[in-house]
């Protein structure tokens, strides 16, 4: 456990690397006592400071959400980070990739609450009566640590590596689509450069979100109607140079574009 001057430390170095564009080395080299608990506690001192200075949070998103990223990260759970109003993408407008250090993007397929979820003893059917639509997401994350060389505690006080996200037009109830068996495929420029379906989020993207609901609120957060989650993505990170065009198609889903120049 860190003390609290060092949490406040690492939470300034972090958002001074997120606003001049300058990595910084891994906490968890300088720090390698930090655990979860610290790095949550980072993640939500920033967080608490861009809302005491106007920033609004509309939603969550889960990380770390497939078999393949879990063991690669050593861990046997999701991780969260916030989503903030300011960080709302559009299709229409393109993304300046100067404003980012190693942009990427991921496929999910957002959900968009209508009710309050319960928090601890969150279960799926709950989120399911909770959701009013999924909708085609892209999310763009990004890391201020160099090079990309986190470990756990890195991404979860980098707000779980969240830049971004754009949902896409269509919404769909969950009464008309199976959320575990959509296909989605990400092209740029015309190229198909990963391709995915929604149940390589933990089985189910639902269950994604009910782990959300469940962890938020040990930490004081509940999920909330009107809220937007992203519960992980279906297909690998892509980077996202200058230039790309991306669009996410999903089957009976529609689709979301993302441009970056």
């Amino acid at each position: 456990m860190l003390p609290a001057e060092v949490r406040e430390k690492l939470a300034a170095d972090l958002a001074q690397a997120e606003r001049t564009r300058v990595p910084i080395a891994p906490l968890t080299d300088a720090h390698p006592d930090i655990d979860v608990v610290d790095a949550y506690e980072i993640q939500l001192i920033n967080i608490r400071q861009r809302v005491a200075d106007g920033a609004r949070v509309i939603g969550h998103k889960v990380g770390l959400s497939s078999e393949a990223m879990q063991k690669m990260m050593n861990v046997d759970e999701p991780d969260y980070g916030h989503l903030l109003a300011e960080m709302e993408v559009f299709e229409d407008v393109p993304v300046q990739s100067s404003k980012f250090l190693y942009p990427r993007v991921e496929v999910e397929v957002g959900f968009i609450l209508s009710d309050d979820l319960p928090g601890e003893g969150c279960t799926e059917d709950d989120v399911l009566a909770a959701t009013a639509a999924f909708a085609p997401a892209i999310e763009l994350i990004d890391t201020r640590i160099t090079n990309w060389q986190i470990k756990l505690c890195d991404t979860i006080a980098d707000n779980a590596s969240s830049a971004g996200w754009v949902l896409g037009e269509a919404r769909v109830s969950p009464k008309d689509v199976d959320i575990r068996a959509i296909n989605a495929t990400l092209t740029n420029n015309g190229e198909v450069v990963a391709e995915g379906r929604s149940d390589a989020v933990l089985g189910n993207p639902v269950t994604a979100v009910a782990w959300l609901a469940r962890k938020v609120d040990s930490f004081g957060v509940r999920l909330k109607a009107g809220d937007i989650v992203l519960p992980g993505s279906c297909t690998r990170a892509i980077d996202a140079p200058p230039g790309s065009r991306f669009v996410a198609d999903f089957a009976g889903l529609g689709s979301v574009r993302l441009d970056f120049e």
